[in-house]
């Protein structure tokens, strides 16, 4: 039953989670509060892992669900069930694409699922923001955790700025980024 489940939850989410990665956040935060498979902490961990390793956040993120609910088998369902409404959509617009290439209905469905989509990430950059910059997920000035705001500025600064750092591939920040997350123990640790 937990299979399905899992196959359920994240078929829903591949379903309408437009727009990559990030736009799956809402439905993963939501799925925390309904489920109880994951708290929102674990879900900001979850974040982090699936952005530093290689392959889609979506995916990455079912995949590390489902192991963490049910092992192997979990992960593999996981994975399927977010992937298949997208391969099912492709199949439906790749048989049709000739006759609808140049449809202005089309075209208009198109038009208004990018602000859509835009919404989603701009929700879920935002509520990852306040995951990391605010302690217990409360905006406050209290709670401000100023080592993570510190880094977020000197990581800007350096990658945008300064001429002789701002070169350096992402994976070696992503990984300066791990390092001082573990010195200087981030996330409560």
């Amino acid at each position: 039953m937990i299979y399905l489940r899992l196959f359920c939850e994240f078929f829903r989410t591949g379903l309408f989670a437009m727009g990559g990665g990030l736009a799956t956040f809402p439905f993963l935060s939501d799925m925390a509060d309904r489920t109880g498979w994951f708290t929102h902490p674990q879900l900001m961990d979850m974040i982090a892992v699936s952005e530093s390793t290689p392959g889609p956040l979506g995916v990455n993120s079912a995949t590390y669900v489902g192991f963490t609910v049910a092992g192997i088998p979990g992960a593999v369902i996981s994975t399927l069930g977010l992937i298949t409404p997208s391969i099912i959509i492709i199949l439906i617009i790749a048989g049709f694409l000739k006759a609808f290439r140049d449809n202005v209905y089309v075209e208009s469905v198109f038009g208004c699922l990018r602000p859509a989509s835009a919404g989603l990430i701009a929700a879920s950059g935002l509520s990852v923001a306040c995951a990391s910059f605010f302690r217990e997920s409360i905006v406050s000035f209290e709670n401000l955790e100023l080592k993570a705001l510190l880094l977020a500025a000197l990581l800007l600064v350096l990658t945008r700025f300064v001429k002789q750092t701002s070169r350096i591939h992402p994976i070696v920040w992503i990984g300066f980024s791990a390092l001082c997350g573990i010195l200087f123990r981030f996330g409560g640790a």
